[in-house]
């Protein structure tokens, strides 16, 4: 019984925790073009909740600079969301910058073309454009999937240095999800060292079976790996006999992705557009 309840006391703990957040992102969206400014009284009487509690989670926001005091100590929403907007400006910016090329590429190999960008230690999908050849639909915007077994990922670690890499390799268990998985630090930085030399990345049914995939990375005008782009399909010959050729033009929308994302490559490419 007494771990029953020691139990319980948990599970309402976290059911608590979860409501103040719910509340919390309540008072963002109590602000409007209209009603820009608003007081604790005000706050508290909208959302049906004590002036106490209100004001507990005001306090909240405000270290986070998600909301501020302003004047006649009313609050107003804070310069933090202007960043976070920022955030998902630039997202959307890369995303429609990339869109033209990866259709074009995607005209050309007639296979499933993805482009991702860098989601801490995962890669997450932002656009994709499905194989008509594929048999089941899939919708991958938004999947996050991990660094150590795809062609976007390979492509995105292979940029960062050997320590970088470990960290990752540590926090996420380089988990395996097919027998071809890279589980082996020594092994997938060796895999990842080849990949930054001849500058493209393979997926070799290393995440799912009867996948096979090429990709490249992108970078920002810093120079910074910001994402990746792939042709992935159920062909093997993607990574035999057309390997040549797809990773030319991955790389190649890559590159002009990276270019129209204020990119400078430091010396003259030797990738041309195919034909």
């Amino acid at each position: 019984m007494i771990f029953y309840n020691a139990e319980q006391t948990l599970a309402n703990y976290f059911l608590t925790m979860v409501n103040s957040v719910l509340k919390a992102i309540d008072i963002l969206f109590l602000f409007t073009p209209d009603r820009p400014r608003l007081s604790l009284s005000e706050i508290s009487r909208l959302l049906g909740i004590p002036k106490s509690t209100a004001h507990n989670l005001l306090s909240t926001l405000v270290s986070r600079g998600m909301v501020e005091q302003v004047e006649n100590e009313a609050y107003a929403l804070g310069k933090m969301l202007v960043v976070l907007s920022q955030a998902i400006y630039v997202n959307v910016e890369f995303r429609d910058r990339a869109a033209p090329l990866l259709r074009q590429m995607a005209d050309r190999c007639h296979e499933s073309v993805y482009l991702t960008m860098r989601d801490g230690d995962a890669a997450l999908y932002i656009y994709a454009i499905e194989s008509p050849r594929r048999l089941l639909a899939r919708t991958a915007i938004g999947e996050r999937v991990p660094l150590h077994c795809t062609s976007n990922g390979k492509a995105i670690l292979a940029q960062l240095s050997d320590e970088e890499v470990v960290a990752i390799a540590d926090r996420t268990n380089l988990p395996a999800y097919t027998k071809n998985t890279f589980t082996d630090l020594p092994a997938l930085l060796e895999d990842l060292r080849a990949t930054r030399y001849r500058g493209f990345s393979i997926d070799n049914q290393e995440h799912e079976m009867n996948t096979y995939c090429i990709g490249a990375p992108i970078f920002n005008a810093q120079g910074h790996v910001v994402g990746a782009c792939s042709i992935s399909g159920a062909d093997p010959e993607i990574t035999i006999s057309r390997q040549l050729e797809f990773a030319n033009l991955v790389q190649y929308t890559a590159q002009e992705i990276s270019r129209r994302m204020g990119y400078v490559l430091p010396t003259p490419s030797k990738i041309v557009e195919l034909v």
